[in-house]
């Protein structure tokens, strides 16, 4: 039976492929970048370097891990932290685009993305200063590990009296659109491109 164990080094390749193989609106991204790697090293490795304890996986009977939960407790700190400590590491693996915006490639706009992450760049972080991204490889999904992970992450959060909790789905995924309500979340203003969800603890 799988079970929910909190990371430790060495599941890093895991939840890349994990972030990888669920990153296009819920489906398998790859071959979407010229370079797989992307989706990791901005949605998914920077939260268990910087939070090790605010990251939780499923593991299944072979040992492998097949989901996750990654979060930070402090929006605006860890964005801050993100833009001076750890993106720069990659600004010569993945230059700032310079095609105009109108020309760009999906991954030119994850990686504009990535370049402009700033605390306080996003509208949910101060009413909502805990996020989190979360995801479970198809064979795992169905099965109740989505919400005991939220339920994991949400406890360690309380426990440092976090108060609220947002996260971001892509508008093209509607099977997150439709879990996020079930497990406590209410949708809240965002950007055109995401449909955002809050929720207090």
């Amino acid at each position: 039976m799988p079970f929910i164990r909190p990371f430790r080094p060495g599941d890093e390749a895991a939840l890349s492929d994990i972030c990888l193989r669920t990153a296009d609106a819920g489906a398998d991204a790859t071959g979407v970048f010229a370079d797989d790697d992307l989706w990791g090293a901005v949605f998914v490795l920077p939260y268990a370097a910087r939070h090790p304890d605010l990251a939780f996986v499923v593991e299944a009977d072979d040992g492998r891990v097949v989901g996750y939960v990654v979060g930070t407790d402090d929006t605006r700190a860890f964005e801050d932290w993100f833009a001076v400590h750890w993106w720069p590491q990659f600004a010569e693996r993945w230059p700032m685009p310079s095609a105009p915006v109108g020309e760009r490639t999906r991954q030119d706009g994850t990686v504009a993305y990535a370049y402009g992450r700033r605390g306080g760049a996003e509208p949910f972080g101060d009413t909502y200063p805990a996020h989190l991204h979360i995801d479970l490889l198809p064979e795992l999904q169905g099965q109740g590990f989505g919400r005991r992970l939220i339920d994991t992450l949400t406890g360690a959060l309380r426990a440092r009296g976090v108060t609220g909790l947002h996260l971001a789905a892509d508008v093209r995924n509607a099977g997150a659109i439709a879990f996020y309500p079930r497990v406590g979340f209410t949708r809240i203003p965002s950007h055109e491109d995401v449909v955002a969800f809050g929720r207090e603890l």
